[in-house]
This record gives structure tokens, C-alpha cells and sequence, in this order.
């Protein structure tokens, strides 16, 4: 899952698109993907006694996604309510954007590379505890990452809260689920330290990483073992130079993401698994369809057709309709 942005012809400066690299997308192939084998544990990174100076990168980076934040709340875009008024979703509306979201992937692997589009696929989720970690390049400033770790923390309870399934905080060398804070000056050097921390990563997600282009703002994958639908291992990427909202979305947007919930979706209202940077947090559809992915009811593996009458049902329960 990548969450990206581009302009648009309406002058809208950032879109989503979020890409999962499902297991069928490491199946067969010889030392690809990350395998739950464990490693030897990993030092953490030396932290800087005192704040570093931004690389010209990174101060570049930062002033372009201070302006496109003030460009996206001036449209009224990055909402932080939950929709009600304007956005009511019913049981319907629910049971179809959780097929779209949970049983579709928006990129698939092809030559080495992530191609958009698309496609029918698997119900995948976590089916052992999450050991969620956060590290941070050498040049994220102190009160940042205090402010980070606190939402991150804060966020990987409710998310747990919301799903049952079981995430808690962890040192990096004993985590499955590993949320690297950098900025540009961090990551472009952050390929030895990459190489500790994930010693069997693909080369199309190595590459994703290391090489993040400007118009790329986060990103997360979550690997199997083999053809398995079931994840054992996470990393995600969020920029250190976003200002403050911007950052605390795509932490909402990447971690719940690489939970399960994989595709994104025009018509997901009200969601932050759209394209349209309507809303920056996770809203109250988005947690409905979270604790759907949990629910035992529902095996990975599952296809769109095997799921659907699950699905429906779940949500005529979470959402009757009136009574006539």
C-alpha cells in the first residue's frame, strides 16, 4: 500500500493509491517477500543525542508538504469528523465497500515492479499477535518523535480495541510490524539498516522504499510465508516532513492498512480509503469494516463470491434496517 499524490486537472495536489504485496505475489519465488523465520535481533539505531540538522532534502520535502496541506484544508479536504451529516452509509453501502476494500488489491507484482489495477483477491489478515515497533531516522527532532510514538502507541490500542486482534508495543528486534519515521536525509542512507531489520525483503519492496519518489507520502507492506493469506510480518514508511495532520493520516491510513484492509475505493464514503482526501482519520465506517475483517466468521483465503453473504450478513446486523 503506497499513499501517493499527484496534481490533478481540479488543482487537488494529493490522491491515494495504496498497494499490498499479497502472498500470492511472493509464492514461488525463491527467497522473495519477508518469511516469518526469525532473524538474530537487531540493534536498534544509535539515537542523536541532540536534534540534527535537516539534509536540503528534506527541508525541500518539508515546505512542499506544509504547502500541499494548507492546499488540501483550504478545499476542505483532510476532514477530522466522522461524516454523519453528510456521508450516512447503511448496511448495503457498508457490505460493498468492504468487498472492494478487504477483497480486491489495487497493484499487482509484475517484472519486478507494482502495477496498478484492480483485481479480485483474497481476504487476508494477522492471525497471531502484532508486535508493533517504531523507529526513527537519525534526524527526526526529539519532541517529534515523543509526539509520534504517543500517537502511534495511542492508535495501535484502538486498533486492537476495534478488531480484537491482539497489537502491543515492542522493541524493534522482537516487533512483526515495524513503523520506520524518516525523512529524506534518513532514508536515502537507510539501506544497510534496511537490510538488518529485513534481511529477506523483495527487491520491488527494497526498491519502493529506498527510492521513494516526492509524490509518494506512505507507504506499508505486509508479507506472508509462501501462498499463505495469512500475514506474518509488516513495515511501513511514513515521511517525517509532514506537518503534523498530514502525518497523524497516513500513520491512521497505513497502520490500519496493513491490518488487512488493503485496497482503496472511490466510492468509500465516508473513509479514508479513498482517493480524494476527503477525510484524514479514520472514521467510524472505516472501524466497522475492521472489526468485519476480524470477525471469525470469515477465514483468510476467502474469494469476493465466498465472502459475500458473510459479509452482507455481518452487515445487516451491524446496521438493521428500520423497522417499516
Amino acid at each position: 500500500m503506497v499513499r501517493d499524490g499527484q496534481a490533478g486537472s481540479a488543482g487537488r495536489a494529493a490522491l491515494l493509491a495504496l498497494m499490498l504485496l499479497a502472498p500470492a505475489l511472493v509464492a514461488g519465488c525463491q527467497g522473495s517477500g519477508i518469511d516469518s523465520t526469525p532473524v538474530p535481533p537487531q540493534r536498534p539505531a544509535a539515537r542523536p543525542a541532540a536534534d540534527q540538522p535537516l539534509a536540503p532534502e528534506s527541508l525541500a520535502m518539508k515546505d512542499r508538504l506544509a504547502k500541499l496541506q494548507a492546499q488540501l484544508l483550504s478545499q476542505g479536504l483532510l476532514r477530522q469528523d466522522t461524516g454523519a451529516t453528510d456521508a450516512p452509509f447503511d448496511a448495503r453501502i457498508l457490505a460493498e465497500n468492504f468487498e472492494r476494500i478487504a477483497l480486491y488489491d489495487e497493484y499487482t507484482a509484475r517484472g519486478g515492479a507494482f502495477v496498478q489495477g484492480a483485481v479480485p483477491s483474497r481476504l487476508r489478515r494477522w492471525e497471531s499477535p502484532v508486535t508493533m515497533a517504531v523507529e526513527f531516522g537519525a534526524t527526526i527532532p526529539a519532541a517529534q518523535r515523543a509526539k509520534d510514538r504517543a500517537e502511534i502507541t495511542g492508535y495501535a490500542r484502538r486498533l486492537s480495541r476495534i478488531s480484537g486482534l491482539p497489537i502491543r508495543m515492542a522493541p524493534v528486534e522482537a516487533a512483526n510490524y515495524t513503523v520506520l519515521v524518516l525523512n529524506e536525509g534518513d532514508r536515502i542512507g537507510f539501506a544497510d539498516r534496511l537490510d538488518a531489520l529485513f534481511p529477506n525483503i523483495d527487491a520491488a519492496s527494497r526498491s519502493s522504499i529506498l527510492t521513494m519518489g516526492p509524490s509518494t507520502y506512505c507507504l506499508v507492506f505486509a508479507y506472508s510465508t509462501g501462498s499463505s493469506p495469512v500475514y506474518t510480518r509488516a513495515v511501513a514508511v511514513i515521511r517525517g516532513e509532514h506537518p503534523d495532520l498530514m502525518r497523524l493520516s497516513c500513520i491512521h491510513e497505513e497502520l490500519a492498512q496493513g491490518l488487512g484492509l488493503a485496497n482503496d475505493s472511490p466510492t468509500a464514503r465516508p473513509s479514508i480509503f479513498n482517493d480524494d482526501e476527503e477525510f484524514a482519520l479514520l472514521t467510524p465506517m472505516d472501524e466497522l469494516m475492521l472489526r468485519m475483517l476480524y470477525d471469525p466468521r470469515l477465514r483468510p483465503g476467502m474469494t469476493p463470491d465466498e465472502a459475500r453473504p458473510v459479509v452482507q450478513q455481518m452487515a445487516t446486523e451491524i446496521l438493521p434496517p428500520p423497522p417499516s
